[in-house]
């Protein structure tokens, strides 16, 4: 009998989970599962518990937005590498980019179905100046629109709460002077937004094409917009987050692939690691963690 660790946030995504949880469940119960159930009722609670007690079980599985799976699998990371145990991801957030990227059943009863079929893929994972995140960090225009998006109207608006908030943020443009540093050159500029991804989707808005995406090349994917200064400017900005082009640099937006970048700046900026407050930093160093995660698609 497999023993698994079934965390959830109660208050995510509308409070979804109220009405499915005995049909999730049932299922793993008729998947012979041995199941240990813990609601969360703090931030960084699922971390916590992920971290004390994960290699008691064979199997994780969450329930909840993008920064509750953002605080298991830093929990997951807590955990050496041969006893660190499976990981399976039920959404039941406003937004969650990266189950839409991993094709998962917005349906939670039938997200809790594919679980149990047990097939099994290795992702990589971001290290952020000792932190983990799951698909995005992001700083600049928009990167704070989920942490500080009320979690009320997040549960009453859903996704519109976050597009609210999006256009309160464009009454306060912010652009960074800075010096971006891989393993292939040096990128120097001024910049209102940008993000390191390994996601075909962000914030639910933003859509990269499946080709140029892959959870587990040891590579994540660079975007830095540049400080518009003109009409023109702004026009192929927009163009750019608009149109499925693929990751193909233009005059404003630079894109690239990379496994480490280091990112320095004049004056701290603040981050958000999984739309989650990621803290403040003028240095940051980014590297991939290639397939250290074992997760059920």
């Amino acid at each position: 009998m497999k023993k698994v660790f079934f965390i959830y946030n109660p208050m995510a995504g509308q409070i979804q989970i109220k009405s499915q949880l005995w049909d999730i469940l049932n299922t793993f119960a008729r998947a012979d599962y041995d199941v240990t159930v813990r609601p969360t009722t703090r931030s960084l609670e699922a971390r916590d518990m992920v971290a004390a007690r994960g290699r008691e079980f064979d199997l994780i599985i969450c329930s909840g937005g993008d920064g509750t799976l953002n605080e298991v699998v830093n929990g997951l990371l807590e955990i050496e590498a041969d006893k660190r145990p499976l990981l399976g991801y039920i959404p039941a957030g406003s937004t969650n980019d990266y189950a839409y990227s991993l094709k998962l059943p917005k349906n939670m009863k039938q997200a809790a179905q594919r679980i149990v079929k047990e097939k099994e893929t290795a992702v990589d994972i971001g290290d952020f100046n000792g932190r983990k995140f799951v698909y995005v960090a992001a700083f600049g225009l928009f990167s704070e629109v989920s942490y500080e998006t009320n979690q009320d109207m997040k549960n009453a608006l859903g996704h519109f709460a976050y597009l609210i908030e999006g256009v309160k943020s464009l009454t306060s443009v912010n652009t960074y002077h800075l010096k971006v540093t891989t393993e292939d050159g040096v990128h120097e500029g001024d910049y209102l937004y940008g993000m390191v991804t390994n996601s075909l989707s962000v914030g639910g808005i933003y859509r990269m094409r499946e080709d140029d995406v892959s959870f587990s090349d040891g590579e994540f994917e660079v975007m830095l917009v540049k400080q518009p200064k003109t009409l023109e400017d702004f026009s192929a900005i927009t163009d750019f987050f608009t149109d499925i082009g693929g990751l193909v640099p233009t005059e404003m937006v630079e894109s690239f692939k990379c496994s480490h970048l280091s990112i320095e700046s004049a004056q701290p900026i603040k981050w958000a690691l999984d739309g989650e407050e990621g803290g403040s930093a003028d240095k940051v160093e980014i590297t991939v963690l290639p397939k250290a995660v074992r997760i059920l698609t």
